[in-house]
């Protein structure tokens, strides 16, 4: 994992499809193009309040990224 900030958008969208763990979740699309799954620290992986309240926001976040997995410690919602 690697310690980073990014910039985008917080969306939601379908993750996973046709596996076991197909769901609608959070997602970042980051200001680079790519899209990742959006995680909170020590939030919950499948449904978060505080990241639902994001939907539709710029943001920026620090945090860990693992693969497409960006799990935020901290971030802020542009105005």
């Amino acid at each position: 994992m690697k310690k980073t900030e990014l910039k985008g958008t917080v969306a939601r969208a379908r993750i996973a499809p046709g596996s076991k763990s197909d769901h609608v979740g959070v997602i970042l699309r980051a200001d680079d193009g790519i899209e990742y799954v959006l995680r909170r620290s020590g939030g919950n992986a499948f449904r978060d309040e505080e990241l639902d309240k994001l939907i539709g926001k710029a943001i920026t976040g620090t945090g860990l990224t693992t693969g497409r997995t960006f799990i935020m410690d901290s971030w802020s919602a542009k105005k």
